[in-house]
């Protein structure tokens, strides 16, 4: 038996289970002694020890599933944890995942812990919180990663995030460390079930009330907010006024999207789960009467601008089409555009979205989308009619004038229940003095407001303080939204444009990596002049740059790539990340639901969905096709081909989804409605189709609904063979040794085209990773043509449980990865018995022997 020695107890990580402490003590960075001092708290201990144990216990730092674990937690939570919370499996782990997410990593507040040696500390609006650097608190909070949902959770305790290894963390029990120490402790609480069946009475302890979001990228946590309904309008006035002097970092918010017209609205039931909004005490007006908050403009004129929209008509309460969210709801109209240059219009509009991404990032609003929101562009709408067809209280209008340096924006805030006009201000500025002015007008804004704004939740500058490199983005993503192959050139110039001004400017490059990932697809790569490869290759390297410093884009994209090779679980994972920057953002959270259902949860799929569309209601052709896909995974195959058909009659340009139609209607026997949807489907891609290129594009992790899918295809006529799509299920996923043991030091060859007649291609790597290729240049149009016989060398490597690889002149050089999979149908006559899934596409192979 391991006993502990004086080495254990000066790890930089241990965790004592007799006194249920645990220390940390990083070397001229943070040194912690934490008492996890209740039952309910002791618990949260104990997680983290059993996370640490199976880490150990697996060799590997990585996320360890709870769910097959219950009954042992179950123990601890009725005797460690005091049963202070129920140990059902409904009721546990959806417990443990939130206390992981929003309790556990906020070492400022401390909810389930006290910190030894050191005095909370009154701040005003948040009251005591211990004194912290933000790197102390980065520190404590990168530890607690997460994959998965409530139901399916996986948790890593993330001591490589620090910095630190399984050999710098001792769990100590008695005088045993780790694995001995582990055993008697799961043993002792063992003990005590047999002598003690039954407790009486249970220590109740106090749990602090969660926040709603977790914090993104370094899983810094979100305090609980106190919005008071006066904090609402010192909130919005304050993101406008702050748009107004700082009018940097535009959000880029939508994954693709081509332009819409205004569908009719979802009806109240489509929408589940949103309760209406409380009736306040007072009115927002009365309130901010009283509350005289200074603009934080350098040049405020308070004078009342005239709205450049009609008179106001009133909401009526019995016409909003949806339930009104629990908290305060708000669309923002875009700005017109007072200049005397009708090329400033760009200008105009990322002003209204700078407002728009700014006020999303707080999880205590409820902000409609961008693309909802601009439906009213250029029309005479009533302020009442916007709040009924949108489903909100509040409506930001204003405009925006420019001239030369000098700016002057307007803009007022309406209840459109009563049409009480709660404020309204104008302000003048100098585009020159943007940046410099940004750190003063945040302190007035945070100063003002009756709550402590999170780093997350605070204006930034968006990646840049060059206000010309600013400019040339803004124009950029108005090409990019018009969503043609001619404007997504335009958008890549402007892009390209910012980043030669600002070489560091990550949203122009997540913009880059955006527009290249979208124009990859059919007709819309024309005009980029690459190849659907070359135009992913182009996105990736991009993307390289953009997640040196993340956006909700960025982690948008990346996930598309998790998905492209079949990383269910790490592509939600970037969703989260996605949606913890931006949670009222409906592209992220519309992938979410867009992973669930393809990964084998539609039910939940779904769910996510419909919050897209109700913060997006204006656009709701973009998610037909989505819950189409939702209900073929379910198996309601009329109801699927019903919400595909209706999302193409509204955007004609979504030709990719007509591939759940071909498979729909083939399962159905609907000959010719199958044959129509697989036309509209070649023309849209620009492709010839046939089974395995359908089915890379929808990467099913069920394989009962893959083999579903391909069964349509093949009765719906689309040429192949049920055996040309590969299992890329996650019991074939080879992890990183299994790929190196393979690959390394093997020669191994398959076919480009259709076997069998296709052309055979071959690599040679040795132990070090290098490699040479021969073979023909894969034939984009999967025809088998005759091709002269190249050769490269290059070099690969693992990273995590993929192989990555650099050729010297194929792919022009740039560098990908892939997963690799066993094919439990592959044969080596058909060089299919592996099969790789890279960024761009797949590939079946089989080992020279």
């Amino acid at each position: 038996m391991k006993k502990v020695t004086e080495k254990a107890k000066t790890r930089p990580i241990s965790i004592d289970l007799n006194e249920f402490k645990l220390h940390i003590a990083l070397k001229n960075r943070i040194e912690l002694t934490l008492y996890f001092n209740s039952p309910s708290r002791r618990f949260y201990l104990s997680l983290i020890a059993f996370l640490v144990n199976e880490m150990k216990r697996l060799g590997k730092i990585t996320s360890i599933p709870l769910e097959g674990h219950h009954d042992l937690l179950a123990l601890i939570n009725d005797t460690v944890g005091g049963s202070a919370g129920a140990s059902d499996k409904e009721n546990l782990l959806p417990r443990i995942y939130r206390k992981w997410l929003y309790a556990l990593p906020n070492l400022e507040e401390a909810p389930l812990f006290k910190v030894l040696g050191r005095k909370k500390e009154y701040e005003e609006g948040t009251g005591k919180t211990y004194p912290f650097s933000e790197a102390e608190k980065d520190i404590w909070a990168n530890l607690f990663e997460y994959i998965g949902s409530e139901e399916n959770v996986r948790l890593k305790f993330a001591i490589d995030r620090i910095g630190a290894g399984l050999d710098d963390v001792d769990v100590i029990y008695g005088d045993s460390i780790n694995g001995d120490a582990w055993e008697r402790f799961i043993s002792s609480l063992r003990d005590k079930v047999k002598v003690e069946p039954e407790k009486e009475e249970v220590d109740k302890v106090h749990q602090e009330p969660l926040v709603q979001v977790p914090q993104p990228r370094k899983r810094k946590i979100a305090w609980p907010s106190r919005y008071r309904w006066s904090t609402l309008i010192v909130t919005i006035g304050g993101v406008v006024g702050a748009a107004v002097i700082v009018m940097w970092g535009l959000y880029i918010r939508h994954f693709p999207q081509p332009k819409v017209t205004p569908p009719e609205v979802v009806p109240k039931e489509k929408i589940a789960s949103l309760e209406r909004e409380p009736t306040e005490g007072k009115m927002i007006g009365e309130v901010a009467s009283k509350e005289k908050v200074a603009p934080p403009s350098p040049e405020k004129v308070s004078k009342t601008e005239t709205s450049v929209y009609p008179k106001l008509e009133v909401a009526s309460k019995n016409k909003i089409a949806f339930p009104l969210p629990d908290k305060p709801s708000i669309a923002v109209l875009p700005f017109v555009n007072m200049s005397k240059d009708p090329e400033q219009e760009f200008f105009a509009d990322g002003l209204t979205e700078e407002i728009i991404t700014t006020l999303s990032k707080s999880p205590n609003l409820f902000v409609i989308a961008r693309s909802s929101s601009f439906v009213y562009k250029g029309k005479p709408i009533w302020v009442g009619r916007v709040a009924e067809e949108l489903g909100v209280r509040y409506v930001l209008e204003g405009s925006v004038r420019r001239d030369g340096d000098r700016i002057r924006i307007s803009a007022q805030l309406i209840d459109a229940i009563t049409g009480h006009h709660l404020w309204a201000e104008r302000y003048d500025g100098k585009m020159k003095d943007i940046f410099a002015l940004q750190d003063q007008v945040t302190a007035k804004i945070v100063t003002a407001l009756a709550i402590k704004l999170t780093p997350g939740e605070k204006a930034d500058h968006g990646g840049t303080k060059n206000v010309a490199a600013y400019d040339e983005f803004l124009k950029g993503w108005e090409k990019y939204l018009r969503y043609t192959s001619d404007d997504f050139a335009k958008a890549i110039q402007h892009f390209k444009k910012a980043i030669e001004l600002d070489p560091k400017y990550g949203r122009a490059y997540a913009a880059l990596a955006l527009t290249y990932f979208s124009g990859s697809y059919g007709a819309l790569s024309k005009s980029l002049g690459v190849t659907y490869v070359g135009a992913r290759l182009q996105s990736r390297e991009y993307l390289k740059e953009a997640l040196k410093n993340p956006t909700s884009t960025a982690y948008l994209v990346n996930s598309r790539y998790h998905l492209a090779r079949r990383q269910h679980e790490e592509a939600a994972f970037e969703l989260e990340q996605a949606i913890g920057l931006d949670p009222n953002n409906p592209a992220g959270i519309a992938a979410m639901g867009y992973t669930l259902f393809l990964s084998g949860r539609p039910k939940e799929g779904v769910d996510f969905i419909n919050r897209a569309i109700r913060l997006d209601p204006h656009n709701l052709g973009r998610y037909l096709h989505l819950l189409g896909g939702a209900q073929f995974c379910m198996g309601n195959l009329e109801e699927a081909a019903a919400l595909v058909e209706k999302g193409l009659r509204i955007n004609p340009e979504l030709t990719g989804s007509a591939a759940w139609l071909i498979s729909t209607y083939g399962l159905l026997g609907k000959e010719k409605e199958a044959r129509a949807a697989l036309k509209i489907y070649g023309e849209g891609r620009r492709i010839e189709p046939r089974i395995r290129n359908i089915m890379y594009f929808f990467p099913f992790g069920d394989p009962s609904v893959t083999d579903r899918f391909a069964e349509g295809l093949i009765k719906a006529g689309v040429p192949g063979r049920s055996s040309e799509y590969l299992p890329a299920f996650k019991e074939n996923r080879l992890n990183g040794e299994e790929i190196k043991r393979l690959l390394f030091g093997s020669t191994i060859t398959g076919f480009f085209g259709n076997y069998p007649g296709g052309r055979q291609w071959q690599v040679d790597r040795g132990r070090d990773g290098g490699f040479t290729w021969r073979g023909p240049e894969p034939n984009p149009t999967g025809k088998n043509e005759q091709e002269p016989i190249l050769s490269d060398t290059g070099k690969s490597w693992i990273e995590g449980d993929m192989i990555c690889q650099q050729f010297q002149k194929r792919f022009w050089g740039h560098e990908f990865c892939s997963t690799v999979f066993r094919n439990p149908k592959g044969t080596d006559e058909g060089m299919d018995e592996y099969f790789l899934f890279q960024d761009f596409a797949s590939v079946a192979f089989s080992l020279v022997r």
